[in-house]
């Protein structure tokens, strides 16, 4: 059984300090990875090459958030825009989740990391969805870090099902509050995010957790997101420590 207990990797006193104090670090960090097509283009790669090349940064950055104990991190991995892509490099992204899935669940049980999809599961395919199906189910008990990916999601087409659920499950209007939409979110449980970071320079949501991010702090790399390491997310920690969290809506002057 999996209990997320620390493994090697975190105890090793080679590992870098924290950037902040373990006080100051978010509680959970959402990602937009922008970037692969145009790094790949730029080094006369395809886009596909490009996709491979970003899950280093995906590994980079979940290490790290074991190393920091941070215990939420959600990856924007593929948006129900995304469709409109050409079909051979969604075949292949399709193909690459497969792969790094079947291949990362066992190193990812050992270091306490638990799967979560959110989004919609109607257009994916039978693979794809044994695929993410058999890696949540393993990695169900794992308490160190709750991963979670948004694969063919969109904030709004989220908000729509959430409001659907009210509807099913017999909710009157006056029922129907924050708190009832909270709960009925693809992810339902998770806290909002603290910070939202987002690569390539893009200075956008979108559509990606709207609901959620309504207090989060927004942090913009101008790397792609294959450049994004280690040093690059200490970077974004330290920019958010440094900021002052304000929940109340509009300053007055």
């Amino acid at each position: 059984m999996c209990r997320g207990t620390a493994p090697v990797l975190y105890d090793c006193p080679f590992v870098d300090p924290s950037p902040v104090p373990d006080q100051q670090l978010p509680r959970h960090v959402a990602i937009s990875m922008e970037g692969n097509g145009r790094w790949a283009e730029g080094r006369g790669l395809s886009r596909s090459e490009g996709q491979a090349a970003g899950t280093g940064a995906v590994r980079a950055v979940v290490e790290r958030c074991g190393e920091l104990g941070i215990p939420w991190l959600t990856l924007y991995s593929f948006s129900s825009e995304n469709w409109s892509r050409p079909s051979d490099e969604i075949d292949a992204l399709m193909g690459l989740l497969i792969a790094r899935l079947d291949e990362e669940v066992p190193d990812l049980v050992e270091k306490g990391v638990r799967l979560r999809h959110y989004g919609s599961r109607d257009r994916l395919s039978s693979s794809v969805l044994a695929a993410l199906d058999g890696a949540c189910e393993a990695t169900a008990t794992c308490e160190r870090l709750t991963l979670g990916l948004a694969i063919d999601y969109g904030g709004r087409e989220e908000l729509a099902r959430a409001a659907r659920r009210c509807v099913e499950d017999g909710l009157k209007p006056a029922e129907v509050d924050e708190a009832a939409v909270a709960t009925r979110l693809d992810t339902a449980g998770a806290p909002d995010p603290d910070l939202l970071i987002r690569t390539a320079g893009e200075h956008r949501l979108s559509n990606f957790l709207l609901w959620q991010v309504a207090y989060s702090e927004l942090y913009v790399s101008d790397l792609c997101w294959p450049d994004f390491d280690k040093a690059a997310f200490d970077a974004a920690l330290e920019a958010y420590a440094a900021r002052e969290r304000r929940f109340g809506g509009i300053e007055s002057s």
